[in-house]
């Protein structure tokens, strides 16, 4: 159904190392995978969900982007979840399936983006009801510097 355009896998990934999300990081009451910034990515398949944990140095803006790969039902809707530090409150960025797709085919990849204002560790989730393979990968900008 859908060919990946706008780059390659590789340039998405460029030097990140994969993080296989398998191991238990506290969270907000519960427990990420995984913990990704700058240096690493990870990779699945969807239908599903993922709890990762993203650092947070000062007040920043998370970009959760998402390579999709061998697609074969957009489905309803893909959201992403990004939690303030502690879970005080919580931004929840949905997505129609068509409308995750069409960006993923006119920029060769789908994301979401929240702004946070807590230091420390935050909770980001995220789930689809599509069928396809991703990589993900989440990039953290300071607001001061936009």
């Amino acid at each position: 159904m859908l060919v990946a355009c706008g780059g390659s896998r590789d340039d998405f990934i460029g030097a990140r190392v994969l993080d296989v999300c398998k191991a238990s990081w506290p969270v907000c009451s519960e427990y990420a995978g995984c913990i990704l910034g700058p240096e690493s990515y990870s990779e699945g398949r969807f239908p599903g969900r993922g709890q990762v944990l993203v650092r947070v140095p000062e007040a920043s803006t998370i970009k959760v982007s998402f390579y999709l790969e061998e697609v074969t039902a957009a489905g309803e809707e893909t959201a992403i979840t990004v939690h303030e530090e502690g879970c005080r409150a919580r931004q929840r960025k949905a997505s129609t399936g068509r409308a995750a797709l069409d960006q993923m085919e006119k920029f060769g990849v789908f994301t979401q983006q929240a702004d946070v204002t807590g230091v420390g560790d935050h909770l980001v989730e995220f789930d689809s009801d599509m069928q396809a393979r991703y990589v993900v990968k989440v990039d953290v900008t300071p607001l001061r510097i936009q």
